[in-house]
């Protein structure tokens, strides 16, 4: 028997991906609050996430969203500048979007299982360049009941932190159990 991590056959994982993976399945073991019970109105999280040609690539192959102007990067030549119609290599409009539950999620909490995410309204402002350093911000807005359902509405705001411009605001709703 081999001492190798055991995954499954049709998903190779790394072993940075296995450990990741495992911690998040036993975290679903720790008690958890309902999301609506763990988040205040006018509480504020952020993260800064370095916008890398390798994680552009990832995305864009995931969604099948191959566009030249996300290229900042060539073939044993890393990073390049790239080129769009906005300057250098731009990120494609909808990565942010996916980073941020990161930030929603304080990650210090257990997961709040049984939350679903229910609507979001995003707004692009400006192009983010591929290679940008930018900060993730959601700041819970409201608590409302609808249908006898609870949810927590959270705008987010994404800014380049180098030229310090609004580039993407969303507003989220999350259904708490």
């Amino acid at each position: 028997m081999s001492a190798e991590p055991r995954t499954d056959g049709l998903r190779p994982m790394t072993e940075v991906q296995i450990s990741q993976t495992r911690d998040f399945v036993q975290s679903l073991e720790q008690e958890s609050l309902p999301y609506w019970d763990m988040v205040e109105v006018g509480d504020v999280l952020s993260r800064e996430l370095r916008i890398t040609p390798e994680l552009v690539i990832l995305y864009a192959d995931a969604v099948e969203d191959y566009n030249p102007w996300y290229e900042g990067w060539r073939m044993n030549i890393w990073h390049i500048p790239g080129e769009s119609p906005f300057g250098p290599a731009i990120v494609p409009p909808m990565l942010v979007s996916h980073f941020v539950l990161s930030v929603q999620f304080d990650h210090t909490k257990p997961f709040a299982i049984g939350s679903i995410h229910t609507f979001h309204d995003s707004e692009i402002l400006e192009p983010i360049r591929v290679g940008a350093l930018v900060r993730i911000e959601a700041k819970a807005i409201d608590k409302f009941e609808k249908r006898g359902r609870r949810y927590v509405r959270h705008v987010v705001k994404v800014v380049d932190v180098e030229t310090g411009r609004l580039c993407f605001r969303e507003t989220r709703d999350i259904l708490s159990r």
